[in-house]
């Protein structure tokens, strides 16, 4: 029987009040404890009340059915009562395996033996902040600001001390903070912003923002800062061999370097959630790869392991960057002179032959090519596959839609399979790629399968993820395991 328009009202205002209850529990957790809430990778942290339920509904999409704050709220609720240490925790998953496995037991005895690891330890973790600084603070350096700021917690983690720049301006400082504050794509900065032009500073939700004028990476002293053994994160894509990145380790305060672009030569292509492990305390310099190659990596890695890849060929629909002209110009690369805001341009990608560096069993099997299209944000990749073993599209979503929910590259493949999602859609996605199911085209053993992604902020997390993974300050996570992810460990997710 269909409700009322009165009881439909009271239902929501009950929600609205559960949400409301929640918004301080997740603070004191986040405050108190280094604890991070989410619900299905989705942050919880400074989230307004319809934000929370907007999560909470976004559940559907991910298990078919929509998440009860009447289930979220005491979980949380018993999490504040722990005295937790630093852990990442996922409520919809371990609300999930609460109801699947819990077995008769309490809430609160079902979370101690759940999350005994880190229960009792509040005021114990052993993680030491990370300093950290941005060099160049272009589209990548500044949502790359906002997540470090958004992440900064009790300051155990990765800490962002300074942006280093050329200087544009003789109000240089007005604009950058200006430029922090407000984003035509990913909209107003979430907190308040001040400026101190005296001692060069921005502050961002009480978070201390050095800005330091150099156009050489090997002469800034960084101490003189307060800064020592910093994480140097190049935005510029200036250099992308040893020998440039280099420069930045002769600067006093700096201790290792991270590219956010593709490297050269023998550095390491790190794409979290396939090789970050790859990473060791000798690696001064490492690359967080492209953006194309973060976002198809992961799936092509769980194709590969159910299916086997014989060979691809991968054509990406880019949205336009910063290196193309607005109007028709010189530009010494082809076709990048004309109009992006007017055309497509085919233009040349790396990131097919890329991806090897990163998952080596597909060295050779794959080819790339790129369209550049008048968007400025959410592009496309279209992975057209010869696989070993056949399959059929049912099945195919199945799996990956497991894989985005229950596996070890849940935090990079996302899955949708709405009829209505358009690129807009995927603005501000933290994963890596998200999978449109819908779109997925499946000849026994031929398949084609269609990857949106946010070239910009979702890079963006994963370029996060590593230099979390290089700092060595990741907190446990939680559940770190869930019976349907021991399934897909096993291939068998999409038989079940």
């Amino acid at each position: 029987m269909s409700q009322t328009s009165d009881s439909c009202l009271d239902t929501w205002m009950g929600r609205e009040a559960l949400a409301e209850a929640m918004i301080p529990l997740i603070g004191r957790l986040y405050r108190e404890n280094n604890v991070v809430t989410s619900i299905h990778g989705r942050s919880l942290i400074n989230k307004s009340t319809m934000n929370i339920l907007k999560a909470h509904r976004f559940a559907r999409r991910m298990s078919h059915e929509e998440l009860r704050l009447e289930e979220t709220a005491p979980l949380l609720e018993a999490l504040t009562k722990l005295e937790l240490g630093a852990a990442a925790i996922d409520v919809a998953r371990l609300t999930e395996k609460y109801r699947a496995e819990g077995n008769g037991a309490t809430l609160d005895e079902f979370l101690r033996e759940e999350l005994a690891e880190v229960v009792g330890k509040r005021g114990g973790d052993d993680r030491t902040g990370t300093d950290v600084v941005l060099y160049g603070f272009g589209r990548i350096g500044r949502l790359l600001a906002r997540l470090l700021i958004e992440k900064a917690g009790g300051g155990h983690g990765l800490r962002l001390r300074a942006i280093v720049v050329r200087r544009g301006s003789d109000n240089d400082l007005t604009k950058r903070a200006s430029l922090l504050r407000r984003d035509s794509v990913h909209g107003p900065f979430e907190g308040t912003i001040k400026v101190d032009l005296e001692n060069d500073t921005i502050t961002a939700n009480g978070v201390q923002i050095q800005v330091i004028y150099s156009d050489n990476p090997a002469t800034v002293d960084y101490t003189a800062y307060g800064i020592h053994d910093a994480l140097i994160v190049d935005n510029t894509g200036r250099w992308r061999d040893a020998e440039g990145l280099s420069r930045h380790l002769q600067s006093k305060g700096a201790s290792r370097v991270l590219l956010t672009a593709p490297g050269k030569g023998d550095l390491k292509n790190i794409v979290h959630g396939i090789n970050h492990r790859a990473i060791t305390d000798s690696d001064k310099i490492v690359t967080a790869a492209s953006c194309t190659t973060n976002a198809i990596t992961p799936v092509l890695k769980a194709i590969n392991d159910r299916y086997g890849v014989v060979h691809g060929h991968v054509e990406t629909v880019h949205s336009f960057t910063n290196d193309q002209n607005l109007i028709d110009n010189f530009h010494k690369g082809e076709r990048r002179g004309r109009s992006a805001a007017l055309n497509m341009v085919i233009t040349e990608t790396g990131a097919a032959k890329a991806v090897a560096k990163a998952l080596p069993e597909l060295q050779g099997k794959l080819t790339g090519n790129a369209i550049r299209v008048p968007t400025p944000d959410v592009s496309m990749a279209i992975l057209n596959l010869s696989l070993e073993n056949g399959t059929s599209k049912d099945e195919v979503n199945d799996y990956l839609r497991e894989m985005s929910l229950h596996s070890e590259l849940r935090k990079q493949i996302d899955y949708i399979d709405s009829p209505e999602v358009v690129s807009t859609d995927f603005v501000g996605s933290r994963r890596a790629g998200i999978v449109d199911g819908l779109a997925t085209i499946s000849s026994d053993k031929n398949l084609v399968l269609y990857v949106w992604y946010d070239n910009e902020f979702g890079y963006s997390c994963q370029v996060v993820r590593v230099m979390e993974e290089i700092a060595g300050v990741n907190p446990p996570s939680f559940p770190a395991k869930d019976a349907a992810s021991v399934l897909v460990a096993a291939g068998l997710a999409a038989d079940a």
